[in-house]
């Protein structure tokens, strides 16, 4: 079955370094650069909600903090009622979500700076 005819354009200016990035990941994926860019834009999602990526890592953080809590407490020979965990399941899921994205921000904003760093270090010219 062939793919549906398309004759609208989406398109937006970005940087060498950005544009390199772009092509890598594409070529990664084993993709045109369309391809990938009408399959990232495609995937987004609608309503600027979390990621999948985003629920995963929020729940693994409030695990953590839970685990590392009640070790804690456990290591200490400290006994916990049950309205202190409940207060420390809230807490972790009040705070989940805030805490991904921070974490998911700062891990973005290292990896575009180590690709631009990249980037300018072979002269602009890519691999």
């Amino acid at each position: 079955m062939k793919p549906p005819l398309r004759t609208k354009s989406v398109g937006t200016k970005v940087s060498e370094a950005e544009f390199a990035t772009l092509e890598e990941r594409a070529r990664s994926a084993g993709l045109t650069l369309s391809e990938w860019v009408r399959d990232v834009l495609l995937s987004a999602p609608l309503d600027g909600g979390v990621e999948s990526g985003e629920v995963i890592l929020a729940e693994l953080l409030a695990l953590r903090s839970l685990f590392l809590n009640l070790s804690f407490r456990t290591a200490k020979g400290e006994p916990m009622v049950e309205s202190e965990l409940r207060g420390l399941i809230e807490r972790a899921d009040a705070t989940k979500v805030e805490r991904a994205r921070e974490r998911l921000q700062a891990a973005r904003s290292v990896l575009r700076k180590t690709q631009s760093e990249e980037v300018e270090g072979d002269g602009g010219m890519g691999a």
